[in-house]
Protein backbone atom coordinates (compact mmCIF):
# COMPACT_ATOMS: atom_id res chain seq x y z
CA UNK A 1 0.00 0.00 0.00
CA UNK A 2 1.18 3.23 -1.28
CA UNK A 3 1.60 6.28 1.58
CA UNK A 4 -0.89 8.90 0.97
CA UNK A 5 0.79 12.30 -0.94
CA UNK A 6 0.26 14.36 2.56
CA UNK A 7 3.02 12.36 4.59
CA UNK A 8 5.21 9.11 4.89
CA UNK A 9 2.94 7.87 7.81
CA UNK A 10 -0.20 8.47 6.74
CA UNK A 11 -1.22 5.65 4.69
CA UNK A 12 -4.35 5.77 2.86
CA UNK A 13 -7.00 2.91 2.38
CA UNK A 14 -7.16 1.62 -1.43
CA UNK A 15 -11.05 1.52 -2.48
CA UNK A 16 -11.72 -0.76 -5.34
CA UNK A 17 -14.66 0.67 -7.65
CA UNK A 18 -17.91 -0.60 -8.19
CA UNK A 19 -19.45 -0.85 -11.15
CA UNK A 20 -21.44 2.21 -11.34
CA UNK A 21 -17.89 4.25 -10.70
CA UNK A 22 -16.30 1.74 -13.27
CA UNK A 23 -19.13 2.62 -15.61
CA UNK A 24 -18.75 6.90 -15.25
CA UNK A 25 -15.26 6.90 -15.62
CA UNK A 26 -14.88 4.99 -18.54
CA UNK A 27 -18.16 6.97 -19.99
CA UNK A 28 -16.35 9.93 -19.02
CA UNK A 29 -13.37 8.53 -21.11
CA UNK A 30 -15.58 8.09 -24.68
CA UNK A 31 -17.91 10.87 -24.24
CA UNK A 32 -14.78 13.46 -24.25
CA UNK A 33 -13.36 11.58 -26.67
CA UNK A 34 -16.36 11.25 -28.64
CA UNK A 35 -17.65 14.68 -28.43
CA UNK A 36 -14.57 16.57 -29.04
CA UNK A 37 -13.49 14.34 -31.74
CA UNK A 38 -16.62 14.54 -33.60
CA UNK A 39 -18.34 17.30 -32.33
CA UNK A 40 -15.74 19.88 -31.84
CA UNK A 41 -13.00 18.77 -33.60
CA UNK A 42 -10.31 19.00 -30.81
CA UNK A 43 -7.06 16.97 -31.48
CA UNK A 44 -7.01 13.62 -30.49
CA UNK A 45 -3.48 14.04 -28.12
CA UNK A 46 -5.46 16.86 -26.70
CA UNK A 47 -8.69 14.50 -26.05
CA UNK A 48 -6.33 11.51 -24.17
CA UNK A 49 -4.65 13.92 -21.95
CA UNK A 50 -8.11 14.86 -20.70
CA UNK A 51 -9.28 11.59 -20.08
CA UNK A 52 -6.01 11.51 -18.29
CA UNK A 53 -7.18 14.11 -16.06
CA UNK A 54 -10.74 12.20 -15.91
CA UNK A 55 -9.25 9.09 -14.81
CA UNK A 56 -6.69 10.54 -12.74
CA UNK A 57 -9.11 12.25 -10.87
CA UNK A 58 -10.68 9.01 -10.18
CA UNK A 59 -8.11 6.83 -9.56
CA UNK A 60 -7.74 9.60 -6.42
CA UNK A 61 -10.79 9.30 -4.98
CA UNK A 62 -10.47 5.55 -4.86
CA UNK A 63 -7.28 6.43 -2.26
CA UNK A 64 -4.54 6.38 -4.93
CA UNK A 65 -1.71 8.79 -4.79
CA UNK A 66 0.08 10.50 -7.63
CA UNK A 67 3.02 8.15 -7.40
CA UNK A 68 0.78 5.24 -7.42
CA UNK A 69 -1.02 6.64 -10.56
CA UNK A 70 2.43 7.27 -11.79
CA UNK A 71 2.81 4.27 -11.78
CA UNK A 72 0.06 2.56 -13.01
CA UNK A 73 0.60 4.55 -16.31
CA UNK A 74 4.43 3.77 -16.14
CA UNK A 75 3.44 -0.25 -16.40
CA UNK A 76 0.63 0.38 -18.96
CA UNK A 77 3.79 1.88 -21.23
CA UNK A 78 5.92 -1.25 -20.63
CA UNK A 79 3.61 -3.50 -21.22
CA UNK A 80 3.21 -2.28 -24.95
CA UNK A 81 7.23 -1.90 -25.15
CA UNK A 82 7.51 -4.19 -28.35
CA UNK A 83 5.26 -2.63 -29.87
CA UNK A 84 6.53 0.72 -29.36
CA UNK A 85 10.11 -0.54 -31.02
CA UNK A 86 8.30 -2.22 -34.08
CA UNK A 87 6.56 1.01 -34.30
CA UNK A 88 9.90 2.72 -35.13
CA UNK A 89 10.93 -0.05 -36.87
CA UNK A 90 7.87 0.45 -39.32
CA UNK A 91 8.82 4.40 -40.34
CA UNK A 92 12.91 2.92 -41.01
CA UNK A 93 11.57 -0.22 -42.82
CA UNK A 94 9.57 2.29 -45.25
CA UNK A 95 12.50 4.80 -45.65
CA UNK A 96 14.93 2.10 -46.64
CA UNK A 97 12.45 0.32 -48.69
CA UNK A 98 11.88 3.71 -50.56
CA UNK A 99 15.95 4.36 -50.55
CA UNK A 100 16.37 0.61 -52.25
CA UNK A 101 14.15 0.97 -54.94
CA UNK A 102 11.82 -1.83 -53.25
CA UNK A 103 8.80 0.13 -53.68
CA UNK A 104 9.25 1.70 -56.73
CA UNK A 105 9.84 -1.76 -58.29
CA UNK A 106 7.03 -3.18 -56.94
CA UNK A 107 5.09 -0.32 -58.26
CA UNK A 108 6.62 -0.80 -61.76
CA UNK A 109 6.19 -4.25 -62.03
CA UNK A 110 2.32 -4.04 -60.39
CA UNK A 111 1.13 -1.68 -63.04
CA UNK A 112 1.99 -4.45 -65.61
CA UNK A 113 0.43 -7.01 -63.76
CA UNK A 114 -2.78 -5.85 -61.59
CA UNK A 115 -6.14 -4.84 -63.28
CA UNK A 116 -8.52 -2.77 -61.55
CA UNK A 117 -10.87 -5.11 -61.76
CA UNK A 118 -9.07 -7.45 -59.77
CA UNK A 119 -6.99 -5.15 -57.82
CA UNK A 120 -9.20 -5.32 -54.74
CA UNK A 121 -9.23 -9.36 -54.53
CA UNK A 122 -5.65 -9.74 -55.61
CA UNK A 123 -4.34 -6.86 -53.03
CA UNK A 124 -6.43 -8.97 -49.89
CA UNK A 125 -4.70 -12.24 -51.14
CA UNK A 126 -1.10 -10.75 -51.27
CA UNK A 127 -1.80 -8.64 -47.72
CA UNK A 128 -2.77 -11.83 -45.78
CA UNK A 129 -0.57 -14.19 -47.68
CA UNK A 130 2.34 -11.66 -45.92
CA UNK A 131 0.88 -10.97 -42.44
CA UNK A 132 0.52 -15.09 -42.33
CA UNK A 133 3.91 -15.38 -43.54
CA UNK A 134 5.73 -12.40 -41.25
CA UNK A 135 2.65 -12.58 -38.59
CA UNK A 136 2.54 -8.84 -38.48
CA UNK A 137 -0.03 -6.45 -39.65
CA UNK A 138 1.83 -3.30 -39.32
CA UNK A 139 4.67 -4.93 -41.45
CA UNK A 140 2.30 -6.04 -44.09
CA UNK A 141 0.76 -2.37 -43.70
CA UNK A 142 3.75 -0.64 -43.82
CA UNK A 143 5.57 -2.36 -46.83
CA UNK A 144 3.02 -4.16 -49.23
CA UNK A 145 0.01 -1.45 -48.19
CA UNK A 146 1.81 0.87 -48.72
CA UNK A 147 2.76 0.00 -52.59
CA UNK A 148 -1.00 -1.36 -52.72
CA UNK A 149 -2.10 2.66 -51.68
CA UNK A 150 -0.18 3.94 -54.61
CA UNK A 151 -1.30 1.52 -57.49
CA UNK A 152 -4.62 1.47 -56.19
CA UNK A 153 -4.44 5.32 -56.47
CA UNK A 154 -2.81 5.69 -60.02
CA UNK A 155 -5.65 3.31 -60.99
CA UNK A 156 -8.38 5.56 -59.46
CA UNK A 157 -9.60 3.30 -56.88
CA UNK A 158 -10.74 5.52 -53.69
CA UNK A 159 -8.12 4.78 -51.22
CA UNK A 160 -10.42 4.75 -48.64
CA UNK A 161 -11.74 1.76 -50.41
CA UNK A 162 -7.77 0.38 -50.84
CA UNK A 163 -6.85 1.15 -47.22
CA UNK A 164 -9.80 -0.84 -45.97
CA UNK A 165 -8.69 -3.90 -48.06
CA UNK A 166 -5.09 -4.02 -47.13
CA UNK A 167 -6.46 -3.63 -43.45
CA UNK A 168 -8.51 -6.26 -44.04
CA UNK A 169 -5.46 -8.52 -45.49
CA UNK A 170 -3.33 -7.54 -42.74
CA UNK A 171 -5.62 -8.24 -39.80
CA UNK A 172 -6.42 -11.99 -40.82
CA UNK A 173 -2.48 -12.63 -40.87
CA UNK A 174 -2.11 -11.10 -37.53
CA UNK A 175 -4.89 -13.04 -36.21
CA UNK A 176 -3.93 -16.50 -37.97
CA UNK A 177 -0.05 -16.82 -38.03
CA UNK A 178 1.44 -18.78 -35.67
CA UNK A 179 4.12 -15.84 -35.55
CA UNK A 180 2.10 -13.67 -34.54
CA UNK A 181 2.62 -11.93 -31.46
CA UNK A 182 -1.23 -12.01 -30.78
CA UNK A 183 -2.26 -14.96 -31.73
CA UNK A 184 0.29 -16.50 -29.19
CA UNK A 185 -0.51 -13.95 -26.63
CA UNK A 186 -4.02 -15.26 -26.72
CA UNK A 187 -3.64 -19.14 -26.55
CA UNK A 188 -1.12 -18.53 -24.01
CA UNK A 189 -3.56 -16.30 -21.98
CA UNK A 190 -6.43 -18.12 -22.35
CA UNK A 191 -4.78 -21.14 -21.22
CA UNK A 192 -5.15 -23.33 -24.29
CA UNK A 193 -2.63 -24.80 -27.35
CA UNK A 194 -1.20 -22.22 -29.96
CA UNK A 195 -2.03 -24.89 -32.89
CA UNK A 196 -5.53 -25.55 -31.31
CA UNK A 197 -5.93 -21.85 -30.78
CA UNK A 198 -5.84 -21.06 -34.58
CA UNK A 199 -7.59 -24.47 -35.53
CA UNK A 200 -10.57 -22.84 -33.18
CA UNK A 201 -10.16 -19.72 -35.00
CA UNK A 202 -10.06 -21.05 -38.32
CA UNK A 203 -14.41 -21.77 -37.90
CA UNK A 204 -15.02 -18.49 -38.10
CA UNK A 205 -12.63 -16.44 -39.65
CA UNK A 206 -12.63 -18.89 -43.18
CA UNK A 207 -16.22 -17.74 -43.64
CA UNK A 208 -15.23 -14.32 -42.83
CA UNK A 209 -12.78 -14.28 -45.37
CA UNK A 210 -14.84 -15.56 -48.69
CA UNK A 211 -17.49 -13.45 -47.87
CA UNK A 212 -15.29 -10.40 -47.92
CA UNK A 213 -13.49 -11.79 -50.69
CA UNK A 214 -16.84 -11.45 -52.75
CA UNK A 215 -17.78 -8.09 -51.55
CA UNK A 216 -13.81 -7.02 -52.66
CA UNK A 217 -15.03 -8.97 -56.57
CA UNK A 218 -18.41 -7.50 -56.60
CA UNK A 219 -17.04 -3.73 -55.56
CA UNK A 220 -14.11 -4.49 -58.12
CA UNK A 221 -16.34 -4.84 -61.15
CA UNK A 222 -16.94 -0.88 -60.20
CA UNK A 223 -13.34 -0.31 -61.72
CA UNK A 224 -13.14 -2.35 -64.14
CA UNK A 225 -13.00 0.11 -67.12
CA UNK A 226 -10.67 2.62 -64.92
CA UNK A 227 -7.24 1.04 -66.40
CA UNK A 228 -4.66 3.45 -67.08
CA UNK A 229 -4.10 5.17 -70.47
CA UNK A 230 -1.28 2.98 -71.80
CA UNK A 231 0.75 6.90 -71.71
CA UNK A 232 0.25 7.54 -68.20
CA UNK A 233 1.68 3.97 -67.29
CA UNK A 234 4.34 3.99 -69.11
CA UNK A 235 5.23 8.22 -68.00
CA UNK A 236 4.58 6.50 -64.33
CA UNK A 237 7.72 3.46 -65.32
CA UNK A 238 9.38 5.32 -67.18
CA UNK A 239 9.65 8.37 -64.47
CA UNK A 240 10.53 5.44 -61.63
CA UNK A 241 13.37 4.12 -64.34
CA UNK A 242 14.86 7.35 -64.06
CA UNK A 243 15.44 7.30 -60.58
CA UNK A 244 16.00 3.87 -59.50
CA UNK A 245 17.49 0.68 -60.82
CA UNK A 246 14.97 -2.21 -60.93
CA UNK A 247 16.38 -5.34 -61.32
CA UNK A 248 13.91 -7.47 -59.80
CA UNK A 249 15.71 -9.69 -57.66
CA UNK A 250 18.12 -6.69 -56.11
CA UNK A 251 15.40 -4.66 -55.12
CA UNK A 252 13.59 -7.14 -53.82
CA UNK A 253 16.19 -8.24 -51.62
CA UNK A 254 15.24 -6.53 -48.67
CA UNK A 255 11.55 -7.83 -48.35
CA UNK A 256 12.88 -11.39 -49.05
CA UNK A 257 15.00 -10.99 -45.90
CA UNK A 258 12.38 -10.15 -43.98
CA UNK A 259 10.19 -12.87 -44.97
CA UNK A 260 12.62 -15.50 -44.86
CA UNK A 261 13.77 -14.27 -41.50
CA UNK A 262 10.09 -14.42 -40.32
CA UNK A 263 9.01 -17.93 -41.34
CA UNK A 264 12.38 -19.08 -40.00
CA UNK A 265 10.43 -17.49 -36.49
CA UNK A 266 12.92 -14.99 -36.10
CA UNK A 267 11.45 -11.93 -33.94
CA UNK A 268 9.86 -9.58 -35.81
CA UNK A 269 12.36 -6.88 -34.70
CA UNK A 270 15.25 -8.96 -36.17
CA UNK A 271 13.44 -9.48 -39.16
CA UNK A 272 12.87 -5.90 -39.69
CA UNK A 273 16.59 -4.90 -38.93
CA UNK A 274 18.14 -6.90 -41.29
CA UNK A 275 15.95 -6.04 -43.80
CA UNK A 276 16.95 -1.97 -43.41
CA UNK A 277 20.65 -3.00 -43.51
CA UNK A 278 20.33 -5.01 -46.34
CA UNK A 279 17.97 -1.97 -47.94
CA UNK A 280 20.81 0.30 -46.89
CA UNK A 281 23.20 -1.02 -48.88
CA UNK A 282 21.48 -1.48 -51.92
CA UNK A 283 20.63 1.89 -51.81
CA UNK A 284 24.19 3.02 -51.34
CA UNK A 285 25.90 0.11 -53.62
CA UNK A 286 23.22 -0.76 -56.06
CA UNK A 287 21.43 2.50 -56.17
CA UNK A 288 24.69 5.04 -56.01
CA UNK A 289 23.04 7.47 -53.75
CA UNK A 290 25.28 9.03 -50.94
CA UNK A 291 25.44 6.89 -47.57
CA UNK A 292 24.92 10.34 -45.80
CA UNK A 293 21.57 11.01 -47.50
CA UNK A 294 20.17 7.16 -46.96
CA UNK A 295 21.19 7.26 -43.39
CA UNK A 296 19.55 10.74 -42.83
CA UNK A 297 16.27 9.46 -44.74
CA UNK A 298 15.91 7.06 -42.15
CA UNK A 299 15.32 9.61 -39.85
CA UNK A 300 13.12 12.08 -42.18
CA UNK A 301 12.87 10.69 -45.63
CA UNK A 302 12.58 13.04 -48.60
CA UNK A 303 10.15 13.01 -51.52
CA UNK A 304 11.23 11.76 -54.16
CA UNK A 305 12.43 13.35 -57.57
CA UNK A 306 10.12 11.24 -60.41
CA UNK A 307 8.54 14.90 -61.58
CA UNK A 308 5.36 13.17 -60.74
CA UNK A 309 3.68 14.80 -57.65
CA UNK A 310 1.56 12.18 -56.51
CA UNK A 311 4.38 9.92 -56.91
CA UNK A 312 6.81 11.82 -55.10
CA UNK A 313 4.57 12.03 -52.28
CA UNK A 314 4.73 8.15 -52.09
CA UNK A 315 8.57 7.40 -52.50
CA UNK A 316 9.25 10.11 -49.74
CA UNK A 317 7.35 8.30 -46.85
CA UNK A 318 8.57 6.89 -44.01
CA UNK A 319 11.56 7.33 -41.31
CA UNK A 320 11.70 7.42 -38.04
CA UNK A 321 10.00 11.16 -37.64
CA UNK A 322 6.86 10.16 -39.56
CA UNK A 323 6.11 7.79 -36.54
CA UNK A 324 6.17 11.20 -33.89
CA UNK A 325 2.61 11.67 -34.03
CA UNK A 326 1.51 7.88 -34.01
CA UNK A 327 3.74 7.20 -31.23
CA UNK A 328 2.82 9.85 -29.15
CA UNK A 329 -0.74 8.79 -29.50
CA UNK A 330 0.11 5.41 -28.33
CA UNK A 331 1.97 6.67 -25.34
CA UNK A 332 -0.94 8.42 -23.90
CA UNK A 333 -3.39 5.77 -24.90
CA UNK A 334 -1.27 2.84 -23.19
CA UNK A 335 -0.89 5.23 -20.47
CA UNK A 336 -4.42 5.82 -20.02
CA UNK A 337 -4.86 1.85 -20.36
CA UNK A 338 -2.64 1.30 -17.38
CA UNK A 339 -4.74 3.80 -14.61
CA UNK A 340 -8.15 2.01 -16.21
CA UNK A 341 -6.44 -1.79 -16.08
CA UNK A 342 -4.33 -0.91 -12.34
CA UNK A 343 -7.44 0.70 -10.89
CA UNK A 344 -10.08 -1.57 -11.87
CA UNK A 345 -12.19 0.48 -13.63
CA UNK A 346 -12.95 -2.15 -16.32
CA UNK A 347 -13.00 -5.08 -13.96
CA UNK A 348 -15.27 -3.47 -12.01
CA UNK A 349 -18.02 -2.37 -15.21
CA UNK A 350 -17.33 -6.57 -16.69
CA UNK A 351 -17.14 -8.60 -14.08
CA UNK A 352 -21.09 -7.54 -13.02
CA UNK A 353 -22.22 -8.06 -16.71
CA UNK A 354 -20.16 -11.49 -16.51
CA UNK A 355 -21.96 -12.73 -13.72
CA UNK A 356 -25.21 -12.61 -15.16
CA UNK A 357 -24.51 -14.50 -17.95
CA UNK A 358 -26.83 -17.90 -18.62
CA UNK A 359 -26.12 -18.93 -22.31
CA UNK A 360 -23.37 -19.67 -24.27
CA UNK A 361 -23.94 -17.24 -27.27
CA UNK A 362 -24.23 -14.49 -24.52
CA UNK A 363 -20.55 -15.46 -23.09
CA UNK A 364 -19.19 -15.08 -26.66
CA UNK A 365 -20.48 -12.49 -27.54
CA UNK A 366 -19.80 -10.63 -24.00
CA UNK A 367 -16.21 -11.63 -24.59
CA UNK A 368 -15.95 -10.10 -28.18
CA UNK A 369 -18.19 -6.84 -26.82
CA UNK A 370 -15.63 -6.72 -23.94
CA UNK A 371 -12.29 -6.73 -26.26
CA UNK A 372 -14.16 -3.90 -28.47
CA UNK A 373 -14.35 -1.72 -24.75
CA UNK A 374 -11.40 -2.89 -23.38
CA UNK A 375 -9.71 -1.04 -27.07
CA UNK A 376 -11.66 1.87 -26.39
CA UNK A 377 -10.44 2.24 -23.23
CA UNK A 378 -7.15 1.45 -23.29
CA UNK A 379 -5.81 1.60 -26.72
CA UNK A 380 -3.91 -1.59 -26.93
CA UNK A 381 -4.99 -5.08 -27.75
CA UNK A 382 -2.18 -6.65 -25.81
CA UNK A 383 -3.58 -5.41 -23.00
CA UNK A 384 -6.95 -6.36 -23.90
CA UNK A 385 -6.04 -9.56 -24.67
CA UNK A 386 -4.78 -10.61 -21.00
CA UNK A 387 -7.38 -8.94 -19.07
CA UNK A 388 -10.66 -10.56 -20.96
CA UNK A 389 -8.82 -14.27 -21.19
CA UNK A 390 -8.49 -13.35 -17.13
CA UNK A 391 -11.81 -12.09 -16.55
CA UNK A 392 -13.87 -14.46 -19.05
CA UNK A 393 -11.79 -18.12 -18.58
CA UNK A 394 -13.86 -18.97 -15.27
CA UNK A 395 -16.98 -18.61 -17.02
CA UNK A 396 -16.32 -20.19 -19.87
CA UNK A 397 -14.64 -23.50 -17.92
CA UNK A 398 -17.72 -23.38 -15.66
CA UNK A 399 -19.87 -24.31 -18.82
CA UNK A 400 -17.49 -26.69 -19.93
CA UNK A 401 -16.79 -24.84 -22.94
CA UNK A 402 -13.22 -25.48 -24.53
CA UNK A 403 -10.11 -22.24 -23.56
CA UNK A 404 -10.00 -22.56 -27.35
CA UNK A 405 -13.52 -20.69 -27.49
CA UNK A 406 -12.19 -17.99 -25.42
CA UNK A 407 -9.22 -17.59 -27.16
CA UNK A 408 -10.97 -17.08 -30.32
CA UNK A 409 -13.46 -14.99 -28.94
CA UNK A 410 -11.22 -12.81 -26.95
CA UNK A 411 -9.14 -12.42 -30.43
CA UNK A 412 -12.49 -11.46 -32.16
CA UNK A 413 -13.40 -8.62 -30.05
CA UNK A 414 -9.90 -7.19 -29.19
CA UNK A 415 -7.51 -8.23 -32.32
CA UNK A 416 -10.26 -7.33 -35.18
CA UNK A 417 -11.20 -4.19 -33.26
CA UNK A 418 -7.92 -2.27 -32.69
CA UNK A 419 -7.47 -1.14 -36.53
CA UNK A 420 -11.12 0.80 -36.59
CA UNK A 421 -10.55 2.43 -33.34
CA UNK A 422 -8.56 6.02 -34.30
CA UNK A 423 -6.51 6.45 -31.42
CA UNK A 424 -5.30 2.70 -30.91
CA UNK A 425 -1.84 1.99 -31.18
CA UNK A 426 -3.41 -0.40 -34.45
CA UNK A 427 -6.02 2.55 -35.65
CA UNK A 428 -3.26 5.31 -35.18
CA UNK A 429 -0.26 3.07 -36.78
CA UNK A 430 -2.72 2.64 -40.37
CA UNK A 431 -3.80 6.31 -40.82
CA UNK A 432 -0.23 7.27 -40.49
CA UNK A 433 1.06 5.00 -42.63
CA UNK A 434 -1.57 4.52 -45.61
CA UNK A 435 -2.59 8.10 -45.73
CA UNK A 436 -6.02 7.48 -44.83
CA UNK A 437 -8.10 8.35 -41.78
CA UNK A 438 -9.41 5.32 -39.48
CA UNK A 439 -13.13 6.61 -40.13
CA UNK A 440 -12.85 6.85 -43.79
CA UNK A 441 -11.96 3.27 -44.23
CA UNK A 442 -13.65 1.66 -41.66
CA UNK A 443 -16.91 1.08 -43.97
CA UNK A 444 -14.41 -0.69 -46.06
CA UNK A 445 -12.81 -3.31 -43.66
CA UNK A 446 -15.54 -6.22 -44.08
CA UNK A 447 -13.69 -8.75 -42.21
CA UNK A 448 -13.19 -6.97 -39.62
CA UNK A 449 -16.73 -6.61 -38.44
CA UNK A 450 -17.71 -9.34 -40.25
CA UNK A 451 -15.58 -11.91 -38.27
CA UNK A 452 -17.13 -11.06 -34.98
CA UNK A 453 -20.42 -11.55 -36.15
CA UNK A 454 -20.11 -15.07 -37.43
CA UNK A 455 -18.34 -15.93 -34.36
CA UNK A 456 -21.88 -15.24 -32.31
CA UNK A 457 -24.22 -15.85 -35.25
CA UNK A 458 -22.04 -19.75 -35.05
CA UNK A 459 -22.27 -19.50 -30.95
CA UNK A 460 -26.10 -19.31 -31.72
CA UNK A 461 -26.12 -22.57 -33.93
CA UNK A 462 -24.13 -24.59 -31.60
CA UNK A 463 -21.58 -24.76 -34.46
CA UNK A 464 -17.57 -24.89 -33.19
CA UNK A 465 -18.13 -24.50 -29.86
CA UNK A 466 -15.30 -27.25 -29.20
CA UNK A 467 -17.51 -28.56 -26.65
CA UNK A 468 -19.68 -31.96 -25.87
CA UNK A 469 -21.62 -29.47 -23.76
CA UNK A 470 -24.98 -28.19 -25.62
CA UNK A 471 -25.41 -24.69 -25.99
CA UNK A 472 -28.45 -23.63 -23.23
Amino acid sequence: MRPDANGPDEPVSIKRPSAAHGALCFGGNLALIALGLFVFGVSLHILLFACLIWTGVHSRLLGYDFPAIRGMMSDGISRALPAIYIFLLIGLVIAAFMQSGTVAALIYYGLDLLSPMWFLVAGLVLCSLMSVATGTSWGTAGTLGVVLIGIGGAMGIPLPLVAGMIVCGATFGDKLSPVSDTTNLAAMSAGTSLFRHIGSMLYTTVPAFVLSLLIFTVLGLRYAGNALPTAAIVEIQQALLSSYNLNLLMTLLPLLVMLTLSLRRFSAEVSMTASIVVAVLIATLYQGQSPVTVLNNLWSNQTGTTGITSLDELLGRGGMLSMSWTLLLSLMALALGGMLFAAGFLQALLQGLIARLKSTVSLVASTIGAGILGNMGMGEAYITIILNSQLFRQAFEKKGIDNAVLSRSVEEGATMSTGLIPWTTAGAFYAATLGVPVLDYLPYAFLNYLNPLISIAMATLGIGLLSSVKKN
